[in-house]
């Protein structure tokens, strides 16, 4: 520290901070400055965010509004922080984040790092074959309704680095900037897009439900992945109770469950009788409900409450397939569209076909169908012929299985 700077801040911070950012990518802020375009001058970039924030004169910028559309219909506004300002913003996460991790409870599965979706939605299929009952929560707006004052008070609790509480007091006030140029000023909540709001948005609700419902039902094992969470209970008369206590424990902390999605769910199985109005819930994108399944050792069917990929997920990776337009893209080789559409092909794959993998061919099957439209396109002597498009398709899918990811890993599907 000197006198001039009192703030002791490493130059290497501040390019790993950068190197961090530029390997998530991201779009421009409201200065409209791309990470290509801030990399023309990166050496004069960084100097800069280093000098500011050693000194204490760092000042976020506003950040840029984005509405994006939610799959249930309306929208969700994120906010879009400068590459500058992300940069700034990832030299304090890096700061804060070891600190607050080792408080942090295991079933805490979101924006973690070492944790996933997957092993959440894994650890809720067990569970789900412990205990019969489910209470699956929700929290509306979550990001955009963060109390401040309860937020820092945390904060407090555990960060002691001077200059980060200083700089997230002024992330959490910048502005809103609107498409049309409007301001609006933020009294609450931190932008969902910000690289540091994931960890405030972790702090804030390890406090308000994780600590709090470990200490008040302790039998009552619960995942929670960001504003998406589950606690498992014995009878449906516990759920309700707790999802009473629940709702009264988040109006204490200024937040509210999402009347829609929050639900109590019985887990019917072979073994469970009786009817009741909800026996399935989403979750992380898979549908857990009963599903008939083999037993691989004693080679029979029982039926277990287990997850596979919801219809909402397939609809939306149906929709991108459409929206990417192959079929009509004659100007493309079968390995042109291996070369693009492979790296989405395995990333769904990856995700969606780790549990009950099968639910998954109704994706595979219409990428098949694009590609024998784009074949029947393509060659003339396909034209018209849908059958005579689909041998020949499957005739290279058995020759050249390498082509596409599904098609490696035998799961090639149906052409017709």
């Amino acid at each position: 520290m000197s006198a001039t700077k009192p703030f002791a801040i490493d130059k290497w911070q501040v390019y790993e901070a950068y190197q961090a950012v530029k390997a998530n990518a991201g779009s421009a802020g409201v200065d409209r400055q791309s990470i290509e375009a801030f990399e023309q001058d990166l050496k004069g970039n960084l100097y800069k965010i280093w000098n500011r924030m050693s000194s204490g004169s760092y000042f976020p910028p506003p950040v840029k509004a984005v509405a994006i559309p939610k799959k249930n219909g309306g929208v969700r506004i994120l906010g879009v922080p400068t590459v500058a300002d992300r940069v700034a913003q990832m030299v304090v996460k890096r700061v804060i984040e070891p600190e607050l991790e080792a408080r942090f409870l295991p079933d805490s599965y979101g924006y973690r790092p070492g944790r996933s979706a997957l092993d959440a939605v894994a650890v809720t299929r067990q569970r789900c074959w412990q205990y019969p009952w489910v209470l699956e929560f929700d929290i509306k707006g979550l990001f955009d309704n963060i109390d401040h004052a309860l937020l820092l008070r945390a904060l407090g609790k555990h960060v002691k680095c001077e200059w980060a509480m200083l700089y997230i007091k002024r992330w959490l006030t910048a502005p809103l900037q609107h498409a049309d140029g409007t301001l609006e000023e933020r009294t609450k909540g931190t932008p969902q897009g910000g690289v540091v709001s994931p960890v405030l948005a972790n702090l804030f609700l390890h406090y308000t439900f994780d600590v709090w419902i470990t200490k008040h039902y302790p039998d009552n094992p619960w995942c929670r992945y960001a504003d998406d969470g589950v606690v498992h209970c014995r009878t449906e008369q516990e759920a309700l109770a707790l999802r009473a206590a629940l709702d009264a424990r988040f109006a204490q902390c200024a937040l509210t469950m999402h009347p829609d999605k929050t639900k109590v769910i019985y887990c019917k199985d072979g073994s469970r009788k009786g009817r009741y109005p909800n026996t399935q819930f989403d979750f992380l994108g898979y549908t857990f409900r009963a599903r008939t399944v083999k037993n691989s050792k004693k080679n029979s069917l029982f039926v277990s409450f287990t997850p596979a990929v919801s219809s909402t997920a397939v609809t939306a990776m149906r929709q991108k397939t459409r929206k990417l337009n192959y079929r009509n893209r004659t100007d493309l080789s079968l390995a042109d569209i291996a070369r693009l559409h492979n790296p989405i092909l395995r990333g769904w794959l990856e995700y969606y076909g780790k549990f009950c993998r099968s639910a998954m061919y109704p994706v595979l099957r219409h990428f098949n169908m694009t590609l024998r439209a784009w074949a029947m396109k393509k060659y003339r002597r396909l034209k018209g012929h849908k059958i005579r498009a689909a041998r020949f398709l499957e005739g290279l899918a058995e020759k050249q299985a390498y082509l596409f990811v599904h098609w490696q890993r035998g799961m090639v599907g149906a052409f017709a």
